[in-house]
């Protein structure tokens, strides 16, 4: 057995398979069961077609889900999976990743799974930077459950459940693992093949959390949320795509571009032939502020006007995992004393 010495931080120490492996490697015997046009199928084909490119043994891969659509995902992968509890997949990944050094750990989650009743795991899992590759579908709905609303539903959202139209303001879930410091935050299209799998495969490399969110179509009970982002008369003017190092312009011609607002220092779009090419932000995914990553997430609301879609974040920071082996292999050259520790000061006596 060999470890993986690729140049790519996320999976070092993680057991290489020696060989050619294709999506077919990746694929179960089982019935893949979701409803006719689900966006979760073009994600599973992306995340089959990339991980051969890893390079990694499929018994050191581990995908753990929680529940709802999308956390189906462990049947149709053949490595080693969990389909776990609502909410909780974070923090079963975390403790997996943390007392296995040699595997590959991915997370499948909702929008409501992983910010609803999961929330207070998944920025925990963030802010830890445990070495987790957590996908995030995003279609604004509960499917599962049948069509109720979700944490990231627009304002005034028609479901069974808010048949007068949703009250609440929904999360930006980019936003809010940027707001957890997340040392990677990337986002995709189900739609978009390439883009996607650039995004997964700079997680993939990435040591420490990486949270993916990714935009995934209902069919069923919130068909087309995501249309204005993929129509050919639209997505061009409303798609900001983002590239390390590169000026942030849009457009069919390029005519709109991200600049930094004097007054506010909030980011906003202008169009380039009124400010110069000179005024553009240039994209820099390695700022260790977030604030920059975080305005720029701002640009996108729920009518998806301008909506930045690639790696907004990445960072290099201690994973808590790797931090936490070392710390048990520190303490293991220590003597243990037991009788001090139960004889010390932290003890009551009780009285009747």
């Amino acid at each position: 057995m060999t470890t993986i010495d690729l140049g790519l931080p996320g999976l070092a120490g993680v057991p290489t398979f020696e060989g050619a492996q294709t999506a077919k490697d990746y694929k179960t015997d089982q019935e893949v069961r979701w409803c006719p046009g689900c966006g979760d199928y073009a994600v599973l084909a992306a995340v089959q077609s990339f991980l051969p490119e890893l390079g990694l043994r499929r018994e050191n891969i581990v995908f753990i889900s929680g529940i709802g659509c999308s956390s189906r995902f462990p049947y149709y992968m053949n490595t080693y999976g969990m389909h776990s509890i609502h909410g909780r997949a974070p923090a079963i990944a975390t403790g997996l990743a943390t007392s296995r050094g040699d595997l590959s750990v991915w997370v499948v989650t909702g929008d409501g799974d992983a910010l609803s009743i999961g929330g207070n795991h998944l920025i925990h899992a963030l802010r830890r930077n445990v070495n987790l590759k957590i996908l995030l579908f995003n279609n604004r709905i509960y499917g599962l459950t049948k069509g109720q609303y979700s944490p990231t539903s627009e304002e005034g959202k028609v479901t069974k459940s808010t048949p007068m139209g949703s009250l609440d303001h929904p999360f930006n879930p980019v936003s809010l693992a940027l707001g957890a410091e997340a040392s990677f935050v990337g986002r995709a299209l189900d739609s978009d093949r390439k883009q996607l799998t650039e995004v997964l495969r700079a997680a993939a490399e990435h040591r420490g959390s990486a949270l993916v969110e990714i935009y995934q179509n209902c069919p069923i009970f919130n068909d087309g949320a995501f249309d204005v982002l993929k129509d050919a008369g639209e997505r061009t003017d409303r798609i900001i795509p983002l590239r390390h190092g590169e000026p942030i312009r849009f457009g069919a011609e390029g005519q709109h571009g991200v600049v930094r607002d004097p007054k506010t220092g909030a980011l906003r779009v202008a169009e380039v032939a009124a400010v110069g090419e000179q005024a553009l932000v240039v994209h820099d995914v390695t700022l260790d502020d977030p604030s920059y990553a975080f305005a720029l997430s701002r640009l996108s609301g729920s009518e998806l006007d301008h909506t930045p879609i690639g790696v907004f974040r990445s960072v290099s920071r201690p994973a808590y995992d790797d931090l936490a082996r070392a710390q048990v292999a520190a303490a293991k050259d220590k003597p243990a004393d037991l009788s001090s520790l139960l004889r010390g000061k932290d003890t009551w006596t009780v009285l009747d």
